[in-house]
């Protein structure tokens, strides 16, 4: 009895060892046998694909599929690997028998390949003693390579194919559990190196090329059977881009981004290349701007390299693979071709180099940081980047500055937002467009955002969202080259007045109001802060008669405590609260109010909310219909207990006899002081100015506004007895000028015809003045309010 449990310890821990070393590969053969057990020992059950004769041990999301690539598989069950099937018997019972590599190519049916190892005089090679791994291509892979090149390989006195065939084979047995992801295995010919791939999905490559049927040990190695003929490999990536002719723009954009030297360099890398037609399918524009900054060129390369290698065949699913630019592309398959990103768009795969494997695309993957902000917008937020086109604010943008948009999601422009005039809509969406770039992670509470309008924008940040005024951001966001976006559940509303104005002017809070005033507590609402009301409207208190309201203002104790209930110290919108939970708000008055969210509405002590975020300078309102009540304060009096009862009905208020209300320190409270400051009337400052002359006068008046001292200046001037007077009234400082006498020379003028003379010259007399004026002997100046007088 001991020997038995020792003997089963022993197999136990065998085959414990034996799994911990088994490859991917092991385990998919593994697992095609257990779901072929129905069928007899050592059977497997693989899948094919409809129309093809591609088979796969194939992983459980492909089984469960019954599709590999999106085409539709069906099931067959073989013998599994080193295994066969004898007349008579279920399933396959037998042990193949061990040869030398030439038999066992034979028995793997890779016929062909013997055929060309006789014709190569390979066969005493791999018939004698030695230690050797080949890579047999199967008949269908031969037959898959090109006539003319068959013909090259057998002539030339068969060296050729001698090389070719010793390419395919190393000089050391190697299992497919030896063969580890990423390794280089030294081949027989020249030494060339074999490049090993081994996938998660079971998938073994050898320079791409797959092995579908693998671990037949021989006497002086081991056979793997691959689906396709291997090319030697000496070239780096890139040496082949630089090689190929229809890839001198993906050259050129590697060399100005800096990365041709990772390219030669050692590694294991796929290569999205696209051809020059991609390149210029973007336009000369944008190809222009790119060239322009290396580091959004060296973003764009790099997202269309992947630091794995992924050749087409170990692709039997969509997968997400993250770039060297750091986000994610999502490499499928459809049937026969690649995809990228859902996208058919690979023309010619597995173009393998020392360092990684290429594939061509026909079109340019853009990242999201090689984007200006406005590409960054997607099919949810088109309505949002039709309207900024539309409306002139993406002319406006500056390619050279920086910004974010906040863009809301189509939904949000509901009918009464579409037939808005385009003026205000304009506004509004100015509010949606940042000065800066703001990444997600710069967001903090409290920081202020100015958009392109010249207003701030709020943030708020809560357990489970980051909110800006009255909207929530959602999953989605993205860098640009010159700015961010951020998606956005509603238009913002930002915040024009103070809790104050907006009750007041909505005119359905006047009770509330009034009992703010009578609890000295109006000042709350004007004051600078960041609060959250519950504002209860004049239907919560449409139970009560004036005498009700006399008793309420009668204890000013009692008024505050209910009224401060109603307020909180933090600004807390809906879409900020975590959905589905109670949400405890603390208030003024001291209790804690309890506000959930969901289904997009929201309550407060089990009251629903029928209007809620209506942003304020100083916070946000929220209109409740009932008058909220702390549950844990009790009340003293039996006539303020019905009259509370009147007006509450959503929950018990509990009474004890001889209760009395505490007083509530306003700490929170900033009085606000007003000043009022009356501006004095203008003042009149009246300057006249006496010429003595001929009898003919000529009076101008001219009245300015200043401040209100007057000032007069008369100057006299002695000529003939012609007197002109002129009277000037103009604004200046407050000081008088006392100016000499100035005389004019007016010989030869006829001063007494000026009157009534239709061809007075009016500008020619005004001139004569002004150059009397100019020739002013002395001026003295007296400041206002100095009563002493001073003489010339």
């Amino acid at each position: 009895m001991k020997l038995l449990f020792v003997a089963a310890l022993a197999l136990f821990v065998l085959s414990t060892f034996d799994k911990a070393d088994s490859s991917a590969y092991d385990k998919i053969v593994a697992h095609s046998r257990i779901r072929a057990r129905k069928e007899g020992p050592n059977v497997c059950a693989l899948q094919q694909v409809m129309g093809t004769k591609k088979k796969y041990f194939s992983t459980c999301r492909n089984w469960h599929q019954k599709a590999i690539c999106g085409k539709q598989a069906t099931v067959l069950y073989e013998c599994c690997p080193g295994y066969m099937r004898l007349d008579g018997m279920r399933g396959c019972p037998a042990v193949a028998p061990i040869d030398h590599v030439y038999g066992t190519l034979g028995l793997v049916k890779a016929t062909s390949t013997q055929n060309y190892a006789d014709i190569s005089k390979l066969r005493p090679e791999i018939e004698g003693s030695g230690s050797y791994t080949f890579f047999a291509p199967s008949n269908d892979a031969w037959e898959g390579v090109d006539e003319s090149v068959r013909s090259a390989l057998v002539s030339n006195v068969n060296i050729e194919l001698y090389n070719a065939l010793h390419y395919h084979m190393a000089n050391k047995r190697l299992l497919t559990k030896d063969l580890k992801n990423g390794m280089t295995v030294t081949s027989m010919y020249n030494d060339l190196g074999l490049q090993i791939n081994h996938y998660p999905n079971g998938v073994v490559t050898v320079n791409c090329a797959r092995i579908i049927y693998g671990n037949q040990v021989a006497t002086n190695g081991v056979v793997h059977v691959i689906d396709r003929v291997i090319s030697a490999v000496g070239r780096t990536i890139a040496d082949a881009i630089e090689i190929e002719d229809d890839l001198t723009t993906l050259n050129d954009v590697a060399q100005n981004a800096g990365l041709m030297e990772k390219l030669a360099g050692p590694g294991h890398f796929t290569l999205f290349a696209p051809t020059n037609e991609a390149f210029e399918s973007l336009g000369m524009d944008v190809l222009e701007r790119l060239q322009s900054d290396k580091e959004v060129l060296k973003a764009l390369l790099n997202f269309h390299l992947l630091g794995s290698v992924q050749c087409a065949e170990a692709i039997m699913v969509g997968s997400s693979y993250e770039t060297l630019e750091g986000n994610n592309i999502e490499i499928g398959c459809d049937g026969e071709s690649l995809t990228v990103n859902g996208i058919k768009m690979v023309r010619k795969k597995d173009i393998v180099t020392t360092n990684g494997v290429i594939h061509l695309i026909d079109q340019v993957l853009m990242p999201d940081s090689a984007k200006q902000v406005m590409e960054l917008m997607g099919s949810s937020q088109s309505t949002f980047g039709d309207l900024v086109s539309e409306l002139g604010l993406s002319a406006a943008m500056r390619p050279e500055a920086e910004y974010t948009l906040l863009a809301p999601v189509n939904i949000a422009f509901n009918d009464e937002v579409m037939s808005m005039d385009q003026s205000l809509l304009r506004i509004i969406l100015e509010s949606h467009i940042l000065k800066n770039k703001i990444v997600l992670g710069q967001l903090y509470n409290g920081q202020q955002l100015e958009t392109i309008g010249g207003k701030f924008l709020r943030v708020f940040i809560y357990r489970t969202a980051a909110c800006i005024e009255n909207s929530c951001l959602i999953r989605g966001s993205k860098e640009g080259s010159n700015g961010a976006l951020h998606l956005m559940k509603t238009l913002l509303k930002p915040a024009e007045k103070s809790m104050f104005e907006i009750l007041t002017e909505n005119g359905g809070f006047k009770i509330f109001l009034s009992l703010m005033e009578a609890a000295d507590l109006t000042d709350l609402l004007k004051q600078e802060g960041d609060f959250t009301l519950f504002a209860p409207s004049d239907k919560a208190f449409a139970a009560l008669s004036d005498s009700d309201l006399a008793l309420l203002k009668s204890d000013i104790n009692a008024l505050r405590t209910i009224l401060l209930y109603h307020i909180n110290n933090g600004i807390f919108i809906g879409g900020g609260l975590e959905t589905g939970v109670t949400n405890l708000l603390k208030s003024f008055q001291g209790s804690n109010l309890r506000v959930m969210f969901a289904n997009s509405s929201m309550q407060v002590n089990s009251v629903q909310v029928p209007e809620s975020d209506i942003m304020a300078t100083n916070g946000v309102v929220h209109f409740v219909n009932q008058v909220l009540y702390p549950g844990d304060i009790p009340v003293g009096s039996q006539d303020f207990l019905m009259l509370l009862r009147r007006l509450i009905t959503y929950m018990q208020i509990k009474y004890i006899s001889g209760f009395r209300y505490q007083e509530i320190p306003l700490t929170f409270m900033k009085r606000i002081i007003t000043h009022v400051i009356q501006e004095a009337p203008p003042s009149i400052t009246k300057v006249t100015r006496v010429i003595d002359s001929n009898p003919t006068i000529t009076k101008v008046t001219r009245v300015i506004e200043a401040p209100p001292s007057i000032t007069k200046v008369t100057r006299v001037i002695d000529v003939d007895p012609t007197i002109t007077k002129v009277t000037r009234v103009v604004s200046g400082p407050q000081y008088s000028v006392n100016a000499g006498t100035t005389n004019i020379n007016l010989e030869g003028t006829d001063l007494a015809s000026l009157e009534g003379n239709p061809n007075f010259d009016a500008e020619r007399l005004t001139k004569i003045i002004q150059e009397g004026s100019s020739r002013r002997t002395s001026t003295r100046r007296v400041l206002v309010g100095d009563r002493r007088r001073f003489k010339d």
